[in-house]
C-alpha cells in the first residue's frame, strides 16, 4: 500500500526515522512530503517539544543518548528551533529527491550546520544544482503550503508521521509499528484495535 511520510527538517525525530526509511522508500512505495510543523502546531493550538523548557532539555539529552547508543551521527545545529523554510523549499525545488532530502538532513543533524537561510544553504544549493532563486519561486512556496494544508486536512498532528491510508503513525519511536501496518493494513482492523481507537473520554480538561 502506498504511504506518505510527512516530515520537517526542524525535527531531529524526522532525521532519525529518515535514516531508517531512506533505503526502503521505493520498495515500500513511500512518498516523502515536506511540511511546515509550525503551521500544524498553530492550527492545533499546540507547542512543540522545544517550546517547553523542561521538555526541551530532556528531549535534547535523550536524543544525544539515543544517537550514541545506536551509533547514529547526531550534532545539533547552532540554534534550535530554527527557521526551516529555506531547507523545506530546497527539498521541494530539488523535486523531493531522496538524495536531496538526505543531504539536507545530513547537513543539519549529522554535521550540525545551519540551514535557516539561503546564505547558509549556499554550499548545498551548489552541490545539488539548485539556483538560490528557486527558494523564492512562488510555485515552490505554494507546494509547501499545499503539502502542509493537506497534512492538516489528513489529521497530522506532529512529525514525523507515516500516513497509511487513513491511519496516521507518528514518531520515530513508532517506526516498527509503522512498517508493520504498511505490510499489513488489516493489523488495525481487529476488535481491540478498533475499540481503543474509539474509546470514550472519561474526563476533559478546560
Amino acid at each position: 500500500m502506498a504511504a506518505r511520510w510527512y516530515f520537517d527538517f526542524i525535527s531531529p525525530y524526522s532525521y532519525l526515522q529518515w535514516r531508517k526509511l531512506r533505503e526502503v522508500l521505493q520498495a515500500r512505495a513511500i512518498e516523502p512530503v515536506p511540511i511546515l510543523l509550525a503551521a500544524v502546531l498553530d492550527r492545533l493550538g499546540n507547542k512543540g517539544p522545544a517550546e517547553i523548557p523542561a521538555k526541551r532539555a530532556f528531549a535534547y539529552r535523550h536524543l544525544v543518548w539515543r544517537a550514541r547508543r545506536d551509533g547514529v551521527p547526531l550534532r545539533f545545529p547552532p540554534a534550535h528551533p530554527f527557521n526551516p523554510l529555506p531547507a523545506l523549499r530546497l527539498a521541494i525545488a530539488a523535486g523531493c529527491a531522496p538524495d536531496a532530502i538526505d543531504a539536507v538532513f545530513e547537513r543539519i543533524w549529522a554535521h550540525g550546520e545551519a540551514a535557516d537561510s539561503v546564505e547558509a544553504l549556499a554550499p548545498l544549493l551548489a552541490r545539488l544544482g539548485v539556483p538560490p532563486a528557486a527558494l523564492a519561486d512562488p510555485a515552490v512556496k505554494q507546494r509547501l503550503h499545499d503539502n502542509t494544508a493537506g497534512a492538516i486536512a489528513a489529521g497530522v498532528f506532529g512529525v514525523p508521521t507515516l500516513a497509511v491510508g487513513d491511519a496516521l503513525i507518528w514518531g520515530d519511536d513508532a517506526h516498527d509499528f509503522a512498517m508493520a501496518v504498511l505490510d499489513d493494513p488489516h493489523l488495525l482492523e481487529d476488535a481491540e484495535m478498533r475499540r481503543v481507537a474509539t474509546l470514550p473520554e472519561g474526563v476533559r480538561r478546560g
